[in-house]
């Protein structure tokens, strides 16, 4: 083991210790407001910045699942003999578990995730923005009135669907665990979530220390393990009433299979292929700034990334040949090098996907600007996953890498002549989550971005997200939406409740007195 990987076991060691989670056999579920071991094989971490090995864990497997699903049960009961606005006052009171945590918190996703340390604290941010702002609506899911026809009161309730499943990714573990959990149990849930195995500690501390804080017993049950065992087990459990699941498309069809075997609705965020469009008549020192940002951050690893992008080929060449001089000049460095805006892929697997998609792209014809290899300067011993920023030109729309998604720093230029050329390309995929446009002309801009087939479109701008707006996408990306009202929404079900007013009710409804 090298000094680098000695280095990161060793912090990590200090970290799980400190959050109690114990560095030799972490206690990798929280279940019941306890920690606990997983019961079945041990599952390695390896080091994205080393190819090492960090730590190992058990997996939950499905006797942990049956435990969280009843801890879930009894919390959700607690959790709704409270009155809204105590819930409200609660979910407040449960975002300062986390404070005095927060570099801990932040550090432990980066070692984990092998993300940059600047991205990890901005992640824990968005952990207490989404508690803050789904705390507000606890008290605010106001029910309706509908004026029937007849003498009835009919009034409309938005009820919880009691326990909740949910499967998030290993790209964004902290920033999923929050967007999901926030809104479930202001909804009223209780909840069992199963993060990604590849990222399995910082959705345990942050239940944990949420508990801590003032959320009751149960109501939040992270339970840590391999997808055909411990997912299995969540996805089919009886008490589950709903599936969430953020991950890819291939994952979120099986989910979505299990589900409908036992009739269960699911929402899936899924994966994206989206294109950023600029005209000739966009701020191209902007454009080219935020093509940067929406491709080359989190390494790629973001099913919002700008990966396809469409420049109008007046200024092909000029703002190609400038993106692949900036993007030169990304940091790309180690997880806890402050200096660093670009780090490793997360896993082996990734890698190799990305680099094959890379390789098969050039043998299709594909010429790279820059990038498609280990970037220079890195530490001998940071021999883990590391893929310099790269672009693509000579793309056709037919090639795999135009259609799937790379999930890495990969970008594919393709040129377009005019607005019809420009949101063919942009829906010519099967994904739908999000995309851009880039021009100073208003008309058009708002044109081309009401005829994208995508859940978000930012127009001169990239990668703008809040808590506050709804999020999704059609196709392969999934259906359902998180954040904002539309993400509270998916975690009630309406319930229509009729009041007869009349003085004398028709109780036989036409079939008798009602007299026996």
């Amino acid at each position: 083991m090298n000094s680098l990987s000695q280095y990161a076991c060793h912090h990590l060691a200090e970290l799980l210790e400190g959050f109690g989670l114990s560095a030799a056999a972490p206690l990798s579920n929280w279940i019941n407001g306890e920690l606990v071991a997983g019961e079945g094989e041990a599952i390695t971490l390896i080091n994205p910045a080393t190819g090492e090995a960090l730590v190992s864990y058990r997996d939950a497997g499905a006797g942990l699942i049956e435990r969280a699903t009843q801890a879930a049960q009894r919390g959700q009961r607690e959790w709704m003999a409270l009155t809204a606005s105590e819930r409200g006052r609660r979910m407040n009171a449960a975002i300062r578990g986390l404070e005095g945590h927060e570099e801990a918190l932040a550090q432990l996703e980066s070692v984990v995730a092998g993300k940059p340390i600047l991205d990890c604290r901005a992640e824990v941010g968005k952990v207490r923005e989404m508690f803050e702002y789904y705390a507000g609506w606890c008290d605010k899911q106001h029910g309706e009135v509908i004026p029937v026809p007849t003498s009835h009161l009919n009034y409309v309730r938005h009820v919880p669907y009691g326990v909740v499943g949910q499967i998030t990714p290993w790209n964004a573990p902290m920033f999923t665990c929050a967007w999901q959990l926030a809104p479930a149990i202001a909804a009223g849930n209780g909840v069992v979530l199963k993060p990604s195995e590849l990222t399995p500690f910082t959705s345990v501390v942050i239940a944990k220390q949420l508990e801590s804080g003032g959320l009751s017993k149960g109501l939040i049950n992270i339970v840590n393990g391999l997808g055909k065992t411990t997912g299995a087990a969540l996805t089919d459990h009886p008490a589950i009433s709903k599936l969430v699941f953020v991950g890819s498309p291939q994952s979120g069809r099986m989910i979505a299979e299990a589900g409908a075997r036992r009739l269960v609705p699911s929402v899936l965020e899924l994966g994206g292929k989206s294109a950023n469009i600029v005209f000739a008549d966009a701020k191209l020192d902007e454009a080219v700034a935020g093509a940067q940002a929406a491709i080359f951050a989190a390494a790629g690893q973001s099913c919002v990334a700008g990966s396809r992008l469409l420049i109008e080929r007046s200024v092909f060449e000029q703002v190609t040949s400038r993106l692949a001089r900036a993007a030169e000049q990304i940091a790309v460095g180690l997880p806890s090098d402050e200096a660093t805006r670009m780090g490793p892929l997360q896993n082996h697997r990734q890698f190799e996907q990305v680099t094959r998609m890379i390789e098969a792209a050039k043998a299709a014809g594909a010429r790279v600007l820059t990038g498609g290899k280990r970037p220079e300067g890195l530490p001998d011993e940071a021999q883990g996953y590391f893929i310099a920023p790269t672009v693509l030109v000579d793309v056709t729309p037919d090639m795999e890498i135009a259609q799937q998604e790379v999930f890495g720093p990969v970008l594919v230029a393709m040129a377009f002549d005019g607005e019809g050329q420009a949101t063919q390309l942009a829906n010519e995929t099967r994904f739908g989550l999000a995309g851009a446009v880039w021009s100073q002309d208003v008309a058009r801009a708002h044109r081309v971005a009401g005829q994208l087939r995508a859940g978000t479109v930012w127009i001169n701008s990239y990668k703008a997200i809040s808590v506050m707006s709804p999020f999704g996408g059609f196709g392969y990306s999934g259906f359902g939406r998180s954040s904002g009202l539309d993400g509270l929404r998916e975690y009630t079900v309406p319930q229509s409740v009729w009041v007869e007013t009349a003085p004398e009710a028709s109780v036989a409804f036409g079939y008798g007195s009602g007299v026996g």
